[in-house]
């Protein structure tokens, strides 16, 4: 915190903090950035700044969507100790299975195509890895653990539709935050399955009451962090924050092959 303005009560110059900020101001391409306190969260004190800085925009997303969309510790009727992450290698994927294995004791299915992605996931935690170049259905019932209660799809939810209307237990719940082009909800409705989308930007956007629950879970995320019992997504830092340096990790990330969460730092 370089400086604070006169309403603001909990932070002050010299505090090192983390947050994913606001689409509504300049992002994080720019050196300095106003901030509302009340989406900023004490940055760990066990991590470095660019092992910090991969964690907010993801945490939140992830913490939002188990704990505010899905209510995954109110468990479904049937299935309600099963939850599936679809893109588990990924930058949400990844904090999201951790999280889970933190707070909650469900039975993690994740999914990865390859040996490294399969194995960054069961390191995150996952109980269960499936293959998501394959039909996801028959790989969960093929796990004996009957059909999960909760599916969470973080990428490609257009492609994989119809095997989560298949494989999700009636009376499930359904969560996704990527962009599909079309979204077909009506075979959902035999099921009575409801649908959930969680986009992390949607209270500062708006001013929400709830606001503040921001900087909360992100001080609940650094006191996992700091006891232990989560780790940075961190997987690369790739260089000083520059349009050329821009380019290519976007390429990479656009590549859909990366695992974690990949740092610019420094200018």
């Amino acid at each position: 915190v370089e400086a604070v303005g006169p309403e603001v009560r909990h932070f002050k110059p010299g505090n090192a903090v983390f947050y994913a900020g606001s689409i509504a101001r300049p992002g994080t391409n720019s050196e300095y950035h106003l901030v509302d306190e009340r989406i900023v969260g004490r940055k760990p004190g066990s991590l470095s700044d660019a092992e910090a800085a991969a964690l907010p925009l993801t945490a939140i997303t992830a913490w939002e969507m188990l704990f505010d969309r899905l209510d995954v510790k109110r468990p479904t009727p049937q299935g309600g100790d099963v939850i599936l992450v679809i893109g588990g290698a990924g930058g949400v994927g990844s904090i999201t299975i951790q999280l889970l294995r933190a707070l909650t004791n469900l039975t993690v299915i994740a999914t990865a195509s390859r040996p490294e992605t399969q194995d960054w996931v069961r390191n995150c935690g996952a109980h269960h890895v499936i293959d998501h170049r394959q039909p996801l259905a028959p790989q969960v019932e093929a796990l004996g653990l009957g059909a999960p209660g909760f599916v969470f799809s973080t990428t490609q939810t257009a492609q994989h539709l119809a095997d989560i209307v298949a494989l999700i237990a009636p009376q499930g719940r359904f969560g996704l935050i990527d962009d599909p082009d079309e979204l077909d909800a009506m075979p959902f409705k035999l099921k009575a399955v409801s649908l959930h989308w969680e986009m992390m930007f949607t209270r500062s956007l708006f001013g929400t009451p709830d606001m503040a629950e921001q900087g909360t879970l992100l001080n609940e995320v650094a006191a996992l962090v700091d006891a232990g019992r989560i780790c940075s997504t961190a997987t690369d830092v790739a260089g000083k924050i520059d349009a050329a340096t821009l380019r290519r990790v976007h390429a990479r990330i656009e590549s859909g092959s990366t695992r974690g969460k990949i740092v610019l730092e420094g200018f």
